[in-house]
């Protein structure tokens, strides 16, 4: 079968652009990852080069050793991905010590995956790990009013969770766990990816101060579904500190515990302080 044929790359696409068209991806902003299958793997093997050299992912991951990735290129604008596939996208084979990745399609004029594969492929392995490999998605993308929210807001899982959860009903619903949130460090490198998948050993939303969002589910919808209520939950928010600092109503802890019975989840009590 032809890799832009199959049902994974399909859905890989879609994503990136409904991700631009929501205006979270300017220029080269942001990055998506997906850990295939083995029958994936297998249904495209055929189309597959082993010409690329080995390179060091910058972190050690053998909880992923000999799987394969469909990634976002560095530097590639998410706008090109529909237009230009194999240009933006590559598939990468991990060895087998989690060490080093070869790219095997993609990336025709050239090109490395994201810069942020360090912190993918941690968040990858952590999640991999926690969720019995349920978890295949690991999106990054710099949604605008999440962002707005991190110069305003104290910069504490606590604070945030709260905050989005008071937002809108739906939000403890569909992120029970809460958010984590991590202070401003520089990016693509081993230091953030290591303090990423910490915060995702509890949640599947960890806020980067000043720059975006990682994401982790099961499949394209699910993760893209988190992200874009969580980043819903932040535009109401901003529209509300817009007109006071001060809510006149809101949900209350006891309504949140109810909610929780109601709904089947499970509602970590440090999100529910009294104010």
């Amino acid at each position: 079968m032809k890799v832009l044929d199959t049902k994974f790359m399909q859905g890989f696409i879609k994503m990136a652009d409904d991700g631009f068209r929501l205006g979270w991806h300017e220029r080269n902003g942001g990055n998506l990852s997906y850990r295939m299958t083995p029958h994936e793997v297998d249904s495209v093997k055929e189309r597959l080069s082993d010409h690329a050299p080995w390179t060091p992912i910058g972190a050690h991951v053998p909880g992923l050793g000999g799987e394969y990735f469909l990634v976002t290129g560095s530097g590639k604008f998410f706008r090109n991905v529909p237009v230009d596939p194999e240009a933006c996208l590559c598939i990468i084979e991990l060895d087998e010590a989690g060490e080093n990745y070869r790219i095997r399609w993609g990336l025709v004029e050239g090109g490395r995956p994201t810069s942020e594969l360090p912190s993918h492929l941690m968040n990858h392995e952590v999640k991999k790990a926690m969720t019995n490999g349920l978890h295949r998605v690991i999106y990054h993308a710099h949604p605008t009013n999440t962002i707005a929210l991190t110069f305003v807001l104290p910069l504490t899982d606590e604070v945030f969770t709260r905050e989005l959860w008071e937002m809108a009903t739906e939000c403890p619903v569909v992120f029970p766990e809460g958010v984590g949130v991590i202070g401003w460090m520089v990016p693509g490198g081993e230091a953030i990816g290591i303090e990423t998948s910490k915060k995702m050993q509890e949640y599947n939303v960890a806020v980067w101060a000043h720059h975006g969002v990682f994401c982790s589910g099961s499949t394209f919808d699910e993760t893209f579904g988190l992200m874009h209520t969580v980043e819903k939950s932040a535009e109401i928010l901003c529209k509300v500190l817009a007109i006071t600092p001060n809510k006149l109503n809101t949900i209350q802890p006891d309504e949140f515990r109810q909610l929780a019975k109601d709904f089947h989840v499970e509602l970590p009590e440090k999100f529910l302080y009294e104010k």
